[in-house]
């Protein structure tokens, strides 16, 4: 079994930042992809960014050169910096790591409860 706990949501101004934090913990033999989403309310969930074990990044058009997705390989963690944050990114966000609980065994998906994020106009 793995648990994600995510952590840094809040309300804040436009203009303003935020740092979500991401921890997993468990069965966990290794991770591989590690991601953010979010979900805004009426909405479907959608996919902010992403981050290899390597280290290579990939984001949504909507959040590129606002927002910045890193991960520490040996906490098990994954962090998601906001800046300039717009009342359009009001949603809960949502960790999600791609996890190897055995030596020979597949991956699969685990998700945190989700964290709320609220800006202001």
């Amino acid at each position: 079994q793995v648990q994600l706990e995510e952590s840094g949501g809040g309300l804040v101004q436009a203009g303003g930042s935020l740092r979500l934090s991401c921890a997993a913990s468990g069965r966990i033999f290794s991770i591989r992809n590690m991601a953010w989403y979010r979900q805004a309310p009426g909405k479907q969930r959608e996919l902010v960014a992403t981050i290899t074990t390597g280290g290579s990044t990939n984001y949504a058009d909507s959040v590129k050169g606002r927002f910045t997705i890193s991960r520490d390989n040996a906490k098990n963690a994954v962090y998601l910096q906001m800046n300039s944050l717009k009342p359009e990114d009001t949603s809960v966000y949502y960790c999600n790591a791609d996890v190897v609980s055995t030596f020979y065994g597949p991956s699969a998906a685990a998700w945190g409860q989700g964290t709320l994020v609220n800006v202001s106009s």
